[in-house]
Parts: C-alpha cells; sequence; structure tokens
C-alpha cells in the first residue's frame, strides 16, 4: 500500500484529507498523532538471538583478523579458484551438468517401455470359471444375471429403456451361455 500524503493543519497538526471511496462515498479526514509510523512502514520484528546468530554466522572463525577475513571474503566470491595452502592458487573449472527437463526425462523412460498385447481367453460356458465355486452358489449367482437380463428386455419392450449401453447389449447377449451353464449345473447336481 501506498505512503499517504499528510497534510498539516492551522493548528501544525497531521492530518489524512478526506479521500473518495469507489462508490462515490468520502472518507472522514483523520488526524495523526505525532510518532506515528503506518503499519506498512513498521519495521518487522528479529529477536536478539537472531541479530546475534545473523552477525556470527559469516563462515569465518571467531577472532580472526579483519584483514584475513577481507581476504576470505574475496576469495569466496572466486567460487573457481581453490586455495587448500596459503599462497598456493589451483584454478578448478567444475563442469555443469545439464539439469534434464522433466519432458526429457519423461521422453528416455517412455522409449525404454514396451508394449505387448494381452492374450485375453474366454472360457467356454460348460465349464465353470472357478472349479472351488459351490454349484449352488454358481446356480445362485447365474439364475441372478438372467433374472437382470430378462428386467433389461422387459424395460427394453415397455418403451422405459429406448437405448441400452453397451454393457447392457453385451450382457442380453451372453443370455443363451447363462442359460446352457444353468441347464449343466442342474443336470450335474441332479
Amino acid at each position: 500500500m501506498a505512503t499517504t500524503a499528510y497534510e498539516h493543519d492551522a493548528d501544525g497538526c497531521k492530518f489524512i484529507p478526506a479521500t473518495q471511496r469507489p462508490d462515490g462515498t468520502w472518507r472522514k479526514p483523520r488526524r495523526i498523532k505525532d510518532g506515528y509510523v503506518p503499519q506498512e512502514e513498521v519495521p518487522l520484528y528479529e529477536s536478539k538471538g537472531k541479530q546475534f546468530k545473523a552477525r556470527q554466522n559469516t563462515g569465518l572463525p571467531v577472532g580472526l583478523p579483519p584483514e584475513v577475513a577481507a581476504q576470505a571474503q574475496k576469495k569466496k566470491n572466486n567460487p573457481g579458484v581453490i586455495q587448500p595452502i596459503p599462497g598456493m592458487l589451483i584454478n578448478v573449472d567444475k563442469k555443469k551438468k545439464k539439469k534434464k527437463s522433466g519432458a526429457d526425462e519423461a521422453a528416455e523412460k517412455l522409449a525404454k517401455c514396451e508394449i505387448t498385447e494381452p492374450n485375453f481367453s474366454t472360457p467356454s460356458p460348460s465349464t465353470p470359471t472357478n472349479s472351488a465355486t459351490d454349484p449352488v452358489k454358481r446356480l445362485k449367482n447365474l439364475r441372478k444375471k438372467l433374472r437382470e437380463i430378462e428386467t433389461l428386455e422387459e424395460k427394453i419392450k415397455s418403451g422405459l429403456l429406448k437405448t441400452p449401453d453397451k454393457d447392457q447389449k453385451e450382457k442380453m447377449s451372453k443370455k443363451n451361455d447363462i442359460i446352457k451353464e444353468i441347464e449343466l449345473l442342474e443336470k450335474n447336481s441332479e
């Protein structure tokens, strides 16, 4: 927020003049007491410990003479120069690795991937899909599916369901297979 301009009245007191709001109404002029500092201009509080740490955190040993500290600061500004022994200069240029962008990494991973077509085998209606399933349960499930198919067909005939979904059409196409499997299970259970 921008600092507002203060004006002085006849008594020499500061005040903020009246201003107009966006809706057309007017704000009253506000008197400002001596020593007032606007909220935006108040400096952020910093604890004593934080101030002390900031002064101490130069990266140099405590008690280092100012001349040596100044030389060390100059050397810090030259990152390519390493001086393991005083007086000995070694210039090392570090090779910067190019960072790969996310798109490049994704492209490399995709290049390594292989896509294979899955082999789906449809079970024959004469053999139960799960031999461990109890035949009574299987028969009950098949009859339930048959009832659902018949209710779907009734809805289509009555006009309640005008256009069946892909799944509904698929379900109705399996009606004959389900009937055969029910007959097979009934023969085996007798």
